[in-house]
C-alpha cells in the first residue's frame, strides 16, 4: 500500500491531516532476528484489512486525516539516522501534527523523543517493552537499540512497563519507582494507575512490540514469554490517554514473517487504536 488505511486519498493528504505517520525502516543495530526494517511497510500493508470504523472506540477517526510521510531511508550510522528522524519530526511538530513513528528497530525512537522534548515542556516517556534498553553503549554505539531508554533518561522521566529482561550493567540506571516488571504486575491492574501517576502531564509513548506476549504478537526480533495481553495493553492506553496529554508515539520492532500475518495486522490495529484514543479525546476537549 502507498499509505496507511484503505481510505479516500483526501484523508491522507498532509494539509488537512491531524496525524503524520513517519516510517523509519532502520535495522542497523539489531542483534538477534533481522528484519525490523521491513516492519513499517508491513504495518502499512496490513492496515488495508482494517475497518475504518473502530467498534471499541465507536468512532471513524480517519476523517481527521492520517498522512503517511515518505520514509526516512537513512542507512548510515545510528547517529545519522537519529539526526534525520529528529529533523523530520521537528518539521511536523512545527505544523502542529501528532507524529507517530513506524519502526524499524527501537533506536529510531531516540530522534523522535529528542524533537518532542524540544517542543513540549516537562516531557515524560512511557515505555512498553520486554527489555530495559538502558545500556550506556552497546557494540560501540550509544545509539544502539539496547541504549535507547538510557538516552531518553537524559531528556525526560522514563516509566517502564512490562520489562522482563535486564542486563547486569543496566541495573545501576533503573529507578525502582519507575519500573513495572512483568512478573510483578498484579491481576487487579492497580499497577496501571501507579505507573501513570509517575508520568508528567505531557507524555511520549513508545511501544516495542515485544512488550506484548509472543502468544499475541510473535513476529518481533527478540520475543520473550510473559508479556502483556492485548486487553491489558488497551486498558493501560485508555487510562493513559484519559489522564495525560500524549504528544507523540511510536510502534517499533515488528519483524515480519511470511508465515504470520497476524502480527502485522495486530501492529496496524494498535497504531490505529492509539490514534483513535488520542484524537477522540482532543475532539472532546475542543
Amino acid at each position: 500500500m502507498e499509505y496507511f488505511l484503505d481510505m479516500d486519498r483526501q484523508y491522507a493528504e498532509y494539509g488537512q491531516a491531524a496525524v503524520v505517520l513517519l516510517p523509519v525502516p532502520y535495522d542497523g543495530t539489531s542483534t538477534f532476528v533481522k528484519g525490523a526494517d521491513k516492519g513499517p511497510q508491513a504495518i502499512i500493508d496490513a492496515s488495508d484489512s482494517i475497518e475504518l470504523y473502530d467498534v471499541e472506540e465507536d468512532i471513524s477517526i480517519y476523517t481527521q486525516g492520517i498522512h503517511t510521510a515518505m520514509p526516512i531511508m537513512e542507512l548510515g550510522t545510528p547517529q545519522e539516522m537519529v539526526k534525520a528522524v529528529r529533523e523530520r519530526v521537528n518539521l511536523y511538530l512545527q505544523d502542529n501534527k501528532l507524529v507517530g513513528l513506524l519502526g524499524g528497530e527501537h533506536s529510531v525512537s531516540c530522534g523522535a523523543i529528542q524533537a518532542t522534548a524540544e517542543h513540549f515542556d516537562n516531557l515524560s516517556v512511557l515505555q512498553i517493552d520486554a527489555h530495559a534498553d538502558l545500556r550506556e553503549d552497546y557494540h560501540g554505539s550509544k545509539y544502539n537499540h539496547a541504549c535507547v531508554m538510557r538516552r531518553a533518561q537524559s531528556m525526560a522521566r522514563v516509566v517502564q512497563v512490562g520489562i522482563r529482561s535486564v542486563a547486569e550493567e543496566e541495573r545501576q540506571y533503573i529507578l525502582k519507582e519507575n519500573i513495572f516488571y512483568a512478573h510483578l504486575l498484579d491481576d487487579n491492574d492497580q499497577w496501571m494507575q501507579a505507573a501513570i501517576s509517575r508520568l508528567t502531564d505531557n507524555v511520549y509513548l513508545t511501544i516495542d512490540l515485544d512488550g506484548l506476549d509472543p502468544s499475541v504478537l510473535p513476529s518481533t526480533g527478540t520475543p520473550l514469554p510473559g508479556g502483556l495481553s492485548w486487553r491489558r495493553l488497551n486498558k493501560l492506553l485508555s487510562l493513559l490517554v484519559a489522564q495525560k496529554n500524549v504528544v507523540g508515539f511510536d510502534v517499533v520492532e515488528l519483524c515480519p514473517n511470511a508465515a504470520d500475518k497476524s502480527s502485522d495486522v495486530t501492529a496496524a490495529v494498535l497504531v490505529y487504536r492509539i490514534i483513535g484514543k488520542i484524537l477522540k479525546k482532543r475532539m472532546r476537549l475542543k
